[in-house]
């Protein structure tokens, strides 16, 4: 008690010396929970209140950092309000939880066609990112990986006769700021399928689908798969079922941070949308409960509930998981027997061979197990025979027999196996020039001679009448050349972003046997004079990195669902935020980190006649 007192006691003296600090302190942690508070709506799909927190915290802080975080936060929701007006109610069929480490291994796709992380694509394991998928014989690989910021994105390779090209992101449309995981092409190669932490979304990992344009050459901007596939939690791996039955994806709502769920819906081509405004609705469908159908129960209202009875109807249900996994097995062999026969390379036959007898080898396994489930299933019956049950074995056989999606059809999680360690004959890139300073052995000139735009800063090592040799850089690399009018050479060496940065690097210089070696900038280009290159260093820090908006003002007799489709398709996955503003509504598009960029979505929009477009800038 003593103890509290005095902490009390330091606390409001601390107060009536610093008043302002003190209220600072508490406005800023009242506007952290007001965020918590907008998240935690937001994750029970409550959008407009969690605008309303978001709004409420924006209010209470200066920040700039902070806001611009929680301006992130509020777009999430009004994507999330915008997202609920397509919300679309599947048939569930089977839902089960499985490790992170190999859910994927209980997709109903190839056996074998999952690959172990690192390998030649992918050298680092990540939460989401713990295979590569390339069945056998596929002669493409779509596959995530880090670039050198260490983001996640989408990448190509190819099989050319028999080396596989340099890996290349597919197209900037597919390209966020953010995480791009388990990329999926449909079995047309049509279709991409792909998870995105950086695009248009409501938070966390959604899905998205981007279809092949035949005449671009190239894939279409991306497009949020919506209600129920994408959520406020992570959403990720969406597939269609080989034999087009489901539609198979996971995400890790309401589960353990080390597992996820896996669900199986039943594959709807023309699936029907609607508005649902009601968040308990919304948070309904997202859970994706399997769904029991009536019919199923009517055929079984002749056997009295008990555990006896479920315990018959859950052994069905083994039966005809057994069934489809036999089914998904076959389906797989063939499409291998097929690329066998299609093939002349012994090298090629003998892995589809090889598939092909691991295949054979699974079959009877799964057929013996098929029948001492039957034989279970058969002894239940006869203990309700001599129970004194009266069913219908017919009726429940032929009801087993049918290819029935949407109710209890004992869907089969059956695990496949990792395929063997990726080893591809890929080619070997060009080296590119390396554009750090170093010294070297032997020094090198730059090959590129032209200073980009921007702030540059380089090191003046000597100017000359006689073009310089390599023995006269002294080991130094890059070294730039450039001559004046007159003749003379003048020789420079490095490229910085930063004054501090070659600052840091002026003695190296000197030691290499560059005494009166000095430092000289540039803004876009042009050699100006240091102190001024600084100063606008400087000033630009101050303002921070620009990026543009594109503001629209619907014209509400043209602004209509097919208007903003081509909006978006134009943004080109950038955020879409509807807002009001004195009583009318507003769209803001963005943000584009190139003025250009957001110009040609202003002139679209204009052009178009959907209403009136302008470019604003945000710091």
């Amino acid at each position: 008690m003593m103890k509290n007192c005095r902490f009390f006691y330091i606390i409001s003296i601390f107060s009536a010396m610093f008043p302002g600090l003190c209220e600072a302190y508490a406005q800023t942690s009242a506007a952290d929970s007001l965020v918590r508070l907008g998240d935690s709506l937001r994750k029970e799909y409550r959008f407009e209140e969690s605008k309303e927190a978001y709004r409420q915290a924006e209010s209470m802080s200066a920040d700039s950092v902070f806001l611009m975080r929680v301006h992130d936060k509020y777009l999430l929701s009004e994507n999330g309000l915008n997202m609920s007006r397509f919300a679309y109610s599947p048939n569930v069929i089977a839902k089960h939880r499985f490790s992170l480490d190999d859910f994927f291994l209980f997709y109903p796709l190839p056996d074998y066609s999952w690959r172990p992380v690192p390998n030649q694509l992918d050298s680092l394991s990540s939460q989401y990112s713990r295979a590569v998928y390339a069945p056998s014989g596929d002669d493409a690989i779509y596959y995530s990986a880090q670039d050198e910021d260490g983001i996640r994105n989408i990448y190509r390779t190819e099989l050319r006769d028999t080396i596989w090209t340099l890996p290349a992101l597919i197209n900037e449309n597919v390209t966020s700021p953010a995480d791009e995981v388990y990329p999926i092409l449909s079995s047309p190669g049509k279709t991409l399928y792909f998870s995105s932490a950086g695009l248009y979304g409501v938070g966390g990992y959604d899905l998205y689908y981007s279809e092949w344009d035949e005449a671009a050459r190239d894939w279409s901007a991306p497009v949020n798969m919506g209600f129920p596939y994408s959520s406020p939690a992570d959403d990720f791996l969406y597939i269609n079922s080989p034999d087009g039955r489901y539609s198979v994806f996971a995400s890790n709502r309401e589960c353990s941070a080390d597992s996820v769920w896996v669900y199986v819906l039943e594959f709807d081509n023309i699936p029907v949308r609607q508005s649902i405004e009601d968040p308990e609705e919304l948070q309904r469908i997202a859970r994706l409960e399997p769904y029991v159908s009536a019919e199923r129960n009517d055929i079984h209202a002749d056997i009295a509930e008990s555990s006896e009875t479920r315990r018959y109807m859950e052994q069905m249900s083994v039966v005809r998981a057994l069934k489809d996994s036999i089914y998904i097995y076959n389906e797989s062999l063939n499409a291998a027997r097929e690329r066998y026969a299609a093939v002349s390379v012994d090298k090629e036959r003998e892995k589809y061979a090889q598939e092909i007898l691991r295949g054979e080898a699974r079959i009877p396994q799964l057929s013996a197990m098929l029948d001492e489930a039957v034989a279970k299933l058969q002894k239940i019956e006869m203990e309700f025979l001599f129970s004194g049950v009266v069913i219908d074995p017919d009726k429940l056989l032929a009801e087993a027999d049918r290819e029935i999606v949407g109710g209890n059809v004992g869907y089969a999680f059956s695990k496949m196996h990792m395929g063997e360690p990726l080893i591809l004959n890929m080619e070997k890139p060009e080296p590119k020039f390396d554009y750090t300073l170093r010294v070297l052995d032997v020094g090198q000139f730059a090959e590129d001679n032209t200073i980009p735009s921007g702030i540059r800063y380089q090191i003046q090592i000597f100017s000359t009448v006689k073009k310089a040799s390599l023995r006269d850089l002294k080991g130094l690399s890059p070294v730039f050349e450039t001559r004046s009018e007159t003749g003379r050479y003048t020789y420079r060496v490095g490229l910085f972003n930063t004054y501090a940065d070659v600052l840091s690097k002026l003695n190296t210089v000197k030691r290499a046997g560059f005494r009166n070696a000095f430092v000289v900038g540039y803004v876009d280009g042009k050699e100006m004079k240091v102190a001024k290159v600084r100063e606008q260093e400087n000033r630009r820090k101050k303002a921070g990195p620009s990026f543009y908006n594109v503001i629209i003002v619907p014209d509400a007799s043209a602004f209509d669902d097919v208007a903003m489709e081509a909006v978006v398709q134009q943004a080109a996955g950038k955020d879409v935020a509807r807002q009001d503003k004195d009583g009318q509504t507003v769209y803001s598009v963005g943000p584009f980190p190139d003025k250009a960029q957001a110009e040609t979505l202003s002139v679209f929009v204009n052009g178009m006649g959907y209403g009136k477009a302008s470019v604003s800038s945000v710091k």
